[in-house]
């Protein structure tokens, strides 16, 4: 709550000092027709500072959220555990930033925080180089597709239908201006079979870009695709929303990715209404100057003395415009401190122990279905899609859940506008715990 320490007294003398005898006479510019008249609003009279606290704590208390509910919602942003170092760094006045820092000899902590974020972020990805962070995965992913016609010198660009819609439709936008061509290619229902896209590939392509796991948590082979980016020399370009998947399964790196963007927002930074998130972006070194964002290095100064530098910082406010390879003006210079923070706390095996957790109760809801509830096919991470009898079945199962303080998933339809109105897409994380999980299956077998 703001708080506003001008008295009547002090207000009189502002005034005074500018020559104006009332508050009103600063509107005297707006037309009479917009004015409203003292007393016309029926606002009731104001409350005491200790009142204003109790009303809004009281309307608080009505919201229902992930740390007061059982929470089963995905689709991009992910309910993980934030240890509670991550938001004691972020406060402290030195990182409260998110802007580049441009001279490294006052703001070595900072280049320092993001050499060690870039360092484990293309560790966990199994990439050669990561940037100092993008806006977020949606943006990430159409820069990919920027960087990919820049390196070929081809503009024609594959969507896999199973990436996140949002990553596909701000591409589509980000491409629309262009010349070239935007193709996606639909894979069928919750599906991962690569032949469509494949065959959409042809010597014009400058990358194919698919999601691993995919938007629906389908976690399939690459090999083929590489195989097929490979004789018709285009890139492979692999999109992801929880990152915390590589620390299970194989990674993007290890698939054959070229670039590999997404999301880092499970990454110790809370789901905060759907932001800030924090995007990633990585690709093989040979590449790397046709990386958009901005890249910290390690050096020597002149005394020997180890030292950070921004490196490479390639957008058109550093050099000509048409020579720059991103417009992006800021990176998440306080996400990626809070990743690096989280992944630093965490190590590897904290990582592991998160990403098994998650895929484990996923397994356990799935496997443990009633009859007249059916999950998407094949192996998936810590993401499926239910599939309801029709509408109203899946509507009153969400009812019920909700009456019983959970949030049960995402009606499909809300995010994937082709999805028929009776699936719901469905996430776990650490945090389910079985106790969730067996009322889940409780509430589904009485729902039918």
């Amino acid at each position: 709550m703001r708080f506003l320490p001008h008295t009547d007294t002090d207000r009189t003398a502002m005034l005074e000092k500018i020559g104006v005898s009332a508050m009103s006479d600063l509107f005297a510019d707006i037309s009479p027709e917009f004015h409203i008249e003292q007393g016309s609003l029926n606002i009731a009279d104001a409350l005491s500072e200790a009142g204003i606290v109790r009303k809004f704590a009281q309307a608080a208390e009505k919201n229902r959220n992930a740390t007061n509910t059982r929470y089963f919602l995905g689709g991009g942003t992910y309910h993980h555990f934030v240890p509670a170092v991550v938001d004691y760094i972020v406060s402290r006045g030195e990182f409260l930033t998110a802007y580049t820092p441009y001279q490294p000899e006052i703001a070595q902590g900072t280049l320092q925080a993001l050499f060690e974020f870039q360092t484990m972020i293309a560790r966990l990805t199994g990439m050669d180089v990561s940037n100092a962070s993008m806006y977020e995965a949606a943006t990430a992913t159409a820069e990919a597709a920027l960087m990919a016609r820049r390196i070929t010198r081809k503009n024609r660009v594959v969507m896999a239908g199973s990436v996140n819609p949002r990553y596909r439709s701000v591409t589509s936008n980000y491409l629309s201006r262009l010349e070239g061509e935007y193709v996606e290619v639909d894979i069928g229902q919750f599906g991962t079979d690569l032949d469509s896209v494949i065959a959409s590939i042809d010597d014009k392509t400058a990358c194919v870009i698919v999601q691993y796991p995919d938007f629906y948590g389908s976690v399939y082979d690459l090999a083929p695709l590489r195989a097929a980016c490979d004789a018709h020399k285009c890139l492979m370009v692999v999109a992801f929303s929880d990152i915390s998947a590589f620390a299970l399964i194989e990674s993007p790196g290890a698939m054959g990715a070229d670039i590999a963007v997404g999301s880092g927002q499970s990454l110790g930074i809370p789901m905060g209404f759907g932001g800030p998130h924090l995007g990633l972006f990585t690709c093989k070194q040979k590449y790397l100057r046709q990386m958009p964002g901005r890249v910290c290095g390690l050096t020597n100064d002149a005394d020997g003395k180890r030292g950070f530098v921004l490196t490479l910082s390639t957008r058109e406010q550093h050099i000509r415009r048409e020579k720059a390879t991103s417009n992006i003006c800021s990176n998440q210079g306080l996400m990626c401190t809070a990743a690096a923070t989280y992944m630093a706390l965490m190590g590897d095996a904290g990582l592991a122990t998160v990403a098994r957790h998650s895929a484990a109760a996923l397994q356990s809801l799935v496997s443990r279905l009633p009859s007249h509830i059916s999950a998407a096919t094949g192996p998936h991470y810590n993401e499926t899609v239910l599939s309801f009898a029709d509408s109203e079945t899946r509507n009153r199962f969400l009812a019920a859940a909700r009456d019983k303080d959970m949030f049960a998933g995402i009606p499909l339809e809300q995010i994937d506008t082709n999805a028929e109105a009776r699936h719901l897409l469905v996430a776990t994380t650490e945090m389910v715990e079985a106790d969730d999980i067996n009322d889940y299956l409780a509430i589904l077998e009485v729902v039918k």
